[in-house]
């Protein structure tokens, strides 16, 4: 594989044949090893020691060749109405390289989001491509929907503290995601036994000026509940006034 220019400083370009990416430098053997047999994602199904995460489709957690290092490969598909006709197939470069730049800028702004290893897009017919999308593994982790399913009292609203304290460094940063459900906030239990909240799904985020945060967090927290409605009309959960209270006063907590 060869190398391109127009990649983030600290990654590398890729280019052999019809595939093309980016990989972090830290890791670009490792990856190099696990795109030997064709795709990120055809690796990470064939992996002995996968395990597989439930979301629009299924993700593998695995272990990158002959390194320590965990990851998640996700393959990138199309939601909405149109999803049964265009699938997996996007226009152009995909979303990978702008879920790669923004992920960047959220780490630079204070957000939590898993750090993006690698990505790498295939030709997919005239002017068409498929991607796969690299992530570092956040260790000891679920989402907020599987949070709120548990039993324990405590246990939901630690989780629920955890995704108020996500609202407000979001609000912070003026960050607004379109998409913001109970699936895309992950929830990681810390060395020092707390809870810390993760943005997913970060290729739609949107920057605005700081003199919306306001206005953003208001249009977080309304995304919010209304997938947790959602999911508590449709599953049951624990999601109701007392949980949006709890969210609003995280977010407010010093």
């Amino acid at each position: 594989m060869t190398a391109r220019a127009g990649v983030p400083a600290g990654y590398v370009a890729l280019e052999d044949g019809g595939t093309r990416g980016a990989l972090l430098a830290a890791l670009e053997q490792p990856l190099r090893a696990a795109l030997a047999g064709g795709t990120f994602y055809a690796y990470a199904e064939g992996h002995a020691q996968k395990r597989a995460l439930e979301g629009r489709a299924i993700a593998y957690a695995v272990a990158l060749p002959s390194c320590a290092a965990r990851v998640v490969v996700r393959h990138s598909r199309h939601g909405g109405m149109l999803a049964p006709l265009t699938g997996d197939r996007f226009l152009g470069e995909t979303r990978a390289p702008r879920e790669l730049a923004i992920a960047i800028a959220l780490t630079e702004r204070g957000v939590p989001t898993p750090e993006v290893v690698a990505y790498a897009t295939y030709a997919a017919g005239a002017f068409r491509r498929r991607a796969d999308v690299v992530t570092r593994e956040v260790p000891r982790s679920r989402d907020l929907a599987a949070a709120l399913a548990e039993s324990d009292a405590g246990a939901r609203a630690e989780g629920v503290e955890a995704a108020g304290r996500l609202l407000a460094t979001l609000a912070a940063a003026s960050v607004y995601h379109p998409d913001l459900n109970l699936k895309n906030i992950l929830l990681s239990r810390t060395d020092q036994g707390g809870t810390k909240a993760y943005l997913l799904d970060v290729d739609r985020v949107r920057f605005h000026p700081q003199a919306e945060r306001a206005r953003v967090s208001e249009w977080n927290i309304a995304r919010l509940v209304r997938s947790g409605d959602k999911w508590r009309k449709l599953h049951g959960l624990a999601f109701g006034a007392d949980t949006v209270r709890a969210l609003r006063a995280a977010m407010e907590a010093p």
